[in-house]
């Protein structure tokens, strides 16, 4: 049995969701893959927890209840257990940050630096540095994944470099924000205002207090942005996106879409060509682009394989943990 020591920097919704597929999943992982994964460190604004016989995950979990308060061991800092506490992967799950990256892109680079494995749903950090980021973890002959960050529990990049390897990419498109398609389903099936749906998509905890980033089309962008490196081997960065969002978008609109057999959704779309847009658009109803709710949706055009296309929830903490755990399991798989 190979045992897997992680340290989970950032321990909110993502990163006690990942405690928690652990938590679940211990058997299963043992049995299939051999492997048993301990959480040796936890870190967050309010402490760190560190045992490197492995923490317990139902203990950890107390933390999101109340039920156990934070601590902070040995006065240590995020760093420091990055640095010094043995282990072999980092889960880096703080939120994401568009302007600086931070503090996710020195976590990042800290764990690579320290021969340390990295996986992560963290947008910024490789929206940013992607370059950077890839060439140090081949230095160090470690490893970056981050599956979760685009599509969240939906695969995309590990399904193009796996399952679709030798196949020439020629676009990627697809609804990659949940809150944006809820709003936009929501306005057209029920008529309803954009105003009343984001207030209700707020309350239901879909949209942030400042939706700006879903709404005006900037967590579609960076996505898109992330897609670009790893799959088309760009070097783009959030400026190179021509962005629009939905919140200009009426009931009306969506109701003489709907008379002329349309919908309409936020997408966002990456070419070959280094073309990178996000914006609404018309979609037949018939398209499979066509999902409801939260759903996010992907079609991956391809030159042998034809066009691919991949639907699944786009959020949530279990959905994202559980790509990062498939992330963890691929590192030794």
């Amino acid at each position: 049995m190979k045992t897997v020591k992680i340290s989970i920097i950032g321990f909110g919704y993502v990163g006690a969701g990942v405690a928690e597929v652990i938590r679940r999943k211990r058997e299963d992982i043992a049995h299939k893959y051999g492997m048993e994964i301990k959480i040796v460190g936890i870190a967050d604004l309010g402490g760190i927890f560190i045992d490197e016989s492995g923490l317990d995950e139902a203990e950890l979990l107390k933390l999101k209840t109340g039920e156990k308060k934070w601590e902070r061991q040995d006065n240590m800092t995020t760093l420091d257990l990055i640095r010094d506490v043995e282990h072999d992967v980092m889960v880096e799950t703080t939120p994401t940050n568009v302007i600086t990256g931070e503090p996710g892109l020195t976590h990042i680079v800290t764990a690579l630096e320290s021969g340390r494995h990295v996986v992560t749903s963290n947008k910024g950090p490789l929206a940013l540095e992607y370059s950077h980021l890839v060439n140090l973890a081949a230095k160090q002959n470690t490893e970056l994944k981050f599956e979760a960050s685009v599509g969240g529990a939906m695969p995309i990049i590990s399904l193009v470099r796996s399952n679709l390897a030798g196949n020439g990419v020629l676009s990627i498109q697809g609804i990659l924000n949940g809150t944006c398609n809820y709003i936009l389903t929501r306005m057209a099936e029920e008529g309803l205002p954009y105003e009343h749906v984001l207030k209700e998509a707020q309350e239901l905890g879909l949209a942030e207090a400042d939706p700006s980033k879903d709404v005006e089309g900037v967590d579609t962008a960076v996505k898109l942005v992330i897609l670009a490196n790893a799959v088309f081997g760009m070097n783009a960065t959030y400026k190179d996106v021509e962005m629009a969002g939905i919140t200009n978008i009426t009931s009306d609109a969506l109701q003489l879409a709907e008379e002329a057999g349309y919908v309409i959704k936020l997408i966002g779309e990456v070419n070959m060509e280094g073309g990178l847009k996000v914006r609404p658009r018309l979609v037949p109803k018939h398209d499979p682009l066509n999902v409801s709710g939260t759903l996010n949706v992907a079609t991956i055009k391809t030159d042998l394989a034809g066009d691919i296309t991949v639907i699944g929830k786009g959020a949530g903490p279990i959905e994202a943990a559980s790509a990062i755990l498939a992330d963890i399991i691929s590192i030794y798989s």
